[in-house]
């Protein structure tokens, strides 16, 4: 979900009423970490989806005005953390800018990618792929690991964050 500007001009109409309208689909909250040049990196996305269970494929966006377009495009690991109902803050501070980590935000497990705290699901991949798409980069990822929680996530409608799931009544 990166908030970087959109172009003043998209063909075929109205950047606004465009983006209003994408936003009336709710998704999910993702922060995607990796190793870079620089050091460990974020960035907050809501483009994540499954692709296939076998061979174990996921993928997200990347939006080539992104600050962190190199870094991850050139990434060969990554983690993509789908974020807890608590994690708002975390979503907020890699949402924008550079997005370098600091040591006590994430944790070191073996070789694998940076890993945060807080996720109600994990999933630890190595570049399948990346196919350029318009004015963004799909990268393809094939999952290497991967754990999850019941926790509640946190989601993202109509430029706003909300809840799904936990406790039912």
């Amino acid at each position: 979900m990166s908030l970087e500007s959109l172009p003043k001009e998209v063909a075929g109409g109205d950047v606004t009423a465009y983006r209003r309208a994408l936003g009336a689909f709710a998704t999910g909250v993702c922060v995607v970490t990796a190793d870079s040049s620089l050091g460990p990196l974020g960035i907050t996305i809501n483009s994540f989806t499954s692709v296939s269970l076998t061979p174990r494929l996921v993928l997200w966006c990347l939006d080539e005005r992104s600050e962190r377009w190199q870094a991850f495009c050139e990434a060969e690991r990554f983690s993509i953390h789908v974020l807890d109902a608590q994690s708002e803050a975390l979503a907020r501070r890699f949402a924008k800018g550079i997005g370098l980590m600091e040591a006590h935000e994430f944790q070191r497990v073996g070789d694998a990618p940076p890993r945060l705290g807080a996720a109600a699901a994990r999933f630890d991949c190595k570049t399948h792929d990346r196919v350029q798409m318009g004015d963004h980069m799909m990268i393809i990822g094939e999952v290497t690991g991967f754990e999850s929680s019941d926790a509640a996530a946190l989601t993202y409608f109509r430029g706003r964050y909300g809840v799904a799931g936990g406790a039912q009544a």
